[in-house]
């Protein structure tokens, strides 16, 4: 087991993998850009460097840096947490050739999986179901691609085939719009990825966004830890996650599961990962891979008591996963609220000083955040200050507890969505479940029509 591990990293994940790393006695060190120098993480590590200004591009996506602070203080290894450089396969190529160890996939892992065209066609050799379209990226000659609309059938949706976030999308509903939008995806995915490459699938009109957590070692085990349902979100960004998906049976999330953990097998997929599909009709379609901790993972945590965290950890160094499909028991039901810095109506961005903070407790509520009374809410990153979870034997348990988690959650000096969430706990549509991904835009369209 590692010694030392460095965090490249910030907010409630930065202190999350902190708290795993202390549990199982493993020294931290942070790598803070000047904006978090305050921040309770940096404060509590062993160790912390401070690697540039506040903006991203000068810090957390500085490699040079983060590689020089592992040198200089003797770490070992190197969490990505999510987001940044946690799906850079150069970075984690460049950790592993500097001579550390990367908690994570293999390079060639998180290239294959991050382009969703080669990504697409090694799911379906590995016979995990995916939405119906293209097996490749589409031609140049306009005409070929009429074709291949008229044989998926509309509506159809070109996507970015290095894009994610839900950034370089578009959908069609009639050919006449069809090359247009092609030579616009392609412009922008050119644009924001630096890979104009596109490819088209059938666009499914009203799917659940289903995924299925994973762990995967280097010694061809692996498992899957059951389902979240992830529907609530506005333009392709989750809101609300939680697991078990409402009314999806059990015999179809062990099928598909037990694809994935064979399809890792096939891959030699290394560390936590999920995979993400659309749910239609009984169907399951994947849509893209995860290789890194979601920021939704601890849904997962509270229904299986697995540390996800932890054993990404200890996959990394190597040690074989002690747990077996069988070992892996779903119990209750999880849901999480992201607690965003942002106007609820508008969401946009409130960064600031939080003059008041008071965090929930009570039986089944986890709170993960970096945020506290007095924190300054940085203007250069995501606006998540934090997530509100909430676990109960029922549904109907986790909902109620959630209701009076959001109900005494303060905080002041900011604009937060907790407005929305509490609103969305008494929604007809997600008290029943099993809404699409859509729900929630709709939802909003037709209060803003009211209020005209």
């Amino acid at each position: 087991m590692f010694d030392k591990v460095l965090i490249a990293n910030r907010g409630e994940i930065a202190l999350r993998i902190q708290r795993a790393c202390r549990e199982m006695g493993i020294k931290t060190v942070v790598v803070h850009s000047e904006a978090d120098a305050d921040a309770k993480y940096v404060k509590l590590a062993d160790e912390s460097v401070c690697i540039g200004p506040a903006p991203s591009a000068q810090s957390y996506l500085n490699v040079p840096a983060i590689i020089a602070a592992a040198e200089v203080t003797d770490a070992q290894a190197i969490h990505p947490g999510y987001g940044f450089l946690s799906e850079n396969a150069d970075f984690s190529e460049k950790v592993e050739k500097s001579g550390f160890v990367f908690i994570g996939p293999r390079a060639e892992t998180i290239r294959l999986m991050g382009d969703k065209v080669s990504a697409k066609a090694a799911m379906k050799k590995a016979g995990v179901p995916v939405v119906p379209g293209v097996d490749g990226a589409l031609p140049d000659d306009p005409r070929e691609i009429i074709k291949i609309a008229r044989t998926i059938g509309y509506p159809v949706i070109i996507k970015a085939s290095g894009g994610g976030g839900g950034r370089g999308m578009r959908v069609v509903q009639t050919e006449a719009a069809l090359i247009n939008a092609v030579t616009l995806t392609k412009g922008e995915a050119l644009a924001a990825f630096g890979n104009g490459t596109v490819y088209m699938e059938k666009f499914l009109e009203n799917p659940r966004h289903i995924e299925i957590q994973i762990l995967a070692d280097q010694h061809k085990n692996a498992v899957y830890l059951g389902e979240r349902d992830c529907s609530m979100q506005r333009r392709h960004q989750k809101i609300i996650e939680e697991g078990p998906a409402p009314g999806i049976p059990e015999r179809l999330i062990a099928k598909i599961g037990e694809r994935c953990a064979e399809a890792c097998k096939k891959i030699g997929y290394r560390g936590a990962g999920t995979f993400e599909f659309l749910y239609e009709d009984g169907e399951f379609y994947f849509i893209e891979m995860n290789t890194r901790v979601q920021v939704e993972h601890p849904v997962t945590e509270l229904i299986t008591g697995v540390d996800i965290v932890q054993e990404q950890i200890k996959i990394a160094a190597n040690q074989k996963m002690t747990l077996r499909q069988k070992d892996i028991i779903k119990k209750g039901h999880a849901i999480e609220c992201r607690i965003n810095a942002e106007d609820p109506n508008s969401f946009v961005p409130s960064p600031g000083r939080i003059t008041s903070w008071h965090a929930p407790g009570g039986p089944g509520i986890r709170v993960d955040s970096h945020a506290y009374n007095g924190y300054f809410v940085p203007p250069n990153y995501d606006s998540m200050v934090g997530k509100l979870l909430a676990y109960g034997a029922t549904r109907e348990q986790a909902i109620a507890r959630m209701r009076i988690a959001l109900s005494e959650m303060i905080v002041e000096g900011i604009k937060t969505n907790i407005p929305l969430h509490r609103e969305l706990m008494d929604d007809a549509q997600f008290v029943k479940g099993g809404f699409s991904i859509h729900y929630l835009e709709q939802r909003m369209a037709k209060l803003a029509e009211r209020r005209k």
